[in-house]
């Protein structure tokens, strides 16, 4: 999985429509006035520092890191990734920069205005950078190679990245859970589980979600596109991934097994899930009780308590539940469908707990751990 480079400021920004571009366009040009001034100020004072061509240049070092650099003026503008000053700031939407070059680049957000076109799709870039790093994707240029595994990379921010995952590097962390990532944009996902931001929101039902990519996943359900079929039960699913994960009940494949009591899963999230009933984890935390809970499927299904929420509705009937489980029982009822059997007597049920009581006449136990769904 590819990541996008986090730049020291972050480059992300509200969306163009709420900007006014006069003012936007006012302000590149005030800013482009700005720095021909200071340049010409800084020409104007240093003038009396100009070397004669044999002889060597004055460093400049900084006092925080050793970097050195030929200019006094690069070394202040060096020193604000320590100080953490941005002088810069965009007067649309607040955010501050420590360059006046990557407030031009800001505001070109602000305007919409892309003025770098690759030659060959004609796709817009808001910077000249951006525009050599997606030319390497028409050139299939990729120069950097990966010593551990032979993977190569287009861009430098990828392999950097890609490196991390065999030195185990994960230098970004959550000051909430303690919790390391990778990626900063890993980092800022993961945050989104405590802060509860979801800026991704469905427009046909108003549904919100944390990812973009879980958006585009629920999209589809509204579509109704099953186009994943199983050829051994004639299941269909939205999503590849579903049918390879649904293709392990019928293999009964369990690659992943646990080392601390031996049970084996089909799928690595489940296997997850399981781990941390052994070492105690519950990091999904409801921020109205402070009740905690192992998946975030669990607190979903507990928050629905606060809010009173039973999106479940019975196609059928005015029922409606906070659980899917729970409606699909019921619509059982309608529809007279019990697909749980019996394998010794063969009296069928609608739900497996209705199974599993039943199965304390044959055995004498109250858990029991097969049972047969057709």
């Amino acid at each position: 999985m590819e990541f996008i480079k986090e730049e020291i400021e972050d480059m992300s920004d509200p969306e163009p429509s709420r900007i006014k571009h006069e003012d936007t366009e006012e302000q590149i040009d005030q800013l482009e006035v700005t720095e021909q001034r200071q340049k010409l100020n800084y020409v104007k004072k240093h003038c009396d520092f100009k070397t004669q061509g044999t002889k060597a240049k004055k460093l400049h070092s900084c006092s925080q890191c050793g970097k050195s650099l030929q200019k006094k003026v690069s070394l202040m503008i060096h020193m604000r990734i320590h100080t953490g000053e941005k002088p810069f700031t965009c007067t649309q939407c607040g955010k501050s920069f420590s360059q006046t070059s990557n407030l031009s680049k800001h505001l070109h957000i602000h305007s919409g205005e892309k003025p770098f076109k690759c030659d060959q799709c004609g796709k817009g870039f808001n910077s000249s950078s951006n525009l050599m790093q997606h030319l390497k994707v028409h050139s299939g240029e990729k120069p950097h190679l990966c010593s551990f595994c032979g993977k190569s990379f287009s861009r430098m921010d990828s392999f950097k990245l890609h490196q991390k995952i065999h030195t185990g590097v994960k230098d970004h962390v959550c000051c909430d859970c303690g919790k390391s990532f990778t990626a900063s944009c890993e980092l800022k996902r993961h945050q989104r589980v405590h802060t509860g931001e979801k800026p991704y929101t469905c427009t046909q039902c108003g549904k919100s979600f944390s990812r973009a990519s879980t958006l585009s996943v629920h999209l589809l359900r509204h579509s109704g596109n099953k186009t994943y079929n199983c050829d051994q039960c004639g299941k269909d699913f939205i999503l590849s991934s579903s049918l390879k994960e649904h293709m392990k009940v019928h293999s009964d494949e369990k690659p992943y097994v646990c080392s601390l009591c031996g049970k084996r899963f089909p799928r690595l999230k489940s296997f997850k899930q399981h781990q941390k009933t052994h070492n105690g984890v519950k990091d999904h935390v409801c921020c109205d009780c402070g009740k905690r809970f192992t998946t975030s499927e669990q607190l979903k299904q507990h928050q629905q308590m606060h809010t009173g929420e039973k999106p479940h509705k019975c196609s059928y009937c005015d029922k409606s539940f906070a659980r899917l489980g729970r409606l699909k029982s019921h619509e059982r009822i309608h529809t007279g469908e019990k697909p749980y059997i019996c394998t010794q007597c063969e009296k069928s049920f609608k739900d497996a707990t209705g199974l599993k009581r039943h199965m304390f006449i044959h055995t004498g136990k109250k858990t029991i751990s097969i049972c047969h769904q057709v």
